[in-house]
């Protein structure tokens, strides 16, 4: 499977799952900052790549939601260093460059662009 058959099951995902025009999702658009997803959206696309790409994504292993709920990784609304440690190794593909010069929590869903799911899908169909 190609690059661009990976990204255009992936972007029809979501245009499925959200709601949104074919036009909005590109490479960089976030998530929920640019499509507008919340947090049952990535329950819906999950299920949807799952379907599309015929595998079982292991919970946590796309959309890692322990890293909110570990201990010590959050302190007065920003990631602590082990919270921002555990996101280097959770998502160790991305750059977090952002991320580390405002840690602040909600910066972490600007973390999920489209690229990304496209980035993690090519590496378990490939």
């Amino acid at each position: 499977m190609t690059d661009q058959e990976i990204f255009g099951k992936v972007k029809e995902c979501l245009i499925d799952a959200l709601g949104v025009e074919d036009d909005e999702v590109g490479p960089e658009a976030t998530l929920v900052g640019d499509l507008g997803a919340e947090s049952i959206d990535f329950l819906d696309i999950i299920f949807r790549l799952e379907k599309v790409f015929d595998m079982k994504i292991p919970r946590g292993d796309l959309f890692p939601e322990d890293i909110l709920l570990g201990e010590g990784n959050i302190e007065d609304g920003k990631l602590t260093e082990k919270g921002l440690a555990q996101v280097r190794e959770k998502l160790s593909s991305l750059d977090i460059s952002k991320l580390e010069k405002n840690p602040r929590v909600s910066q972490i869903s600007n973390l999920f662009t489209v690229k990304m799911i496209a980035d993690y899908m090519k590496s378990k169909v490939g």
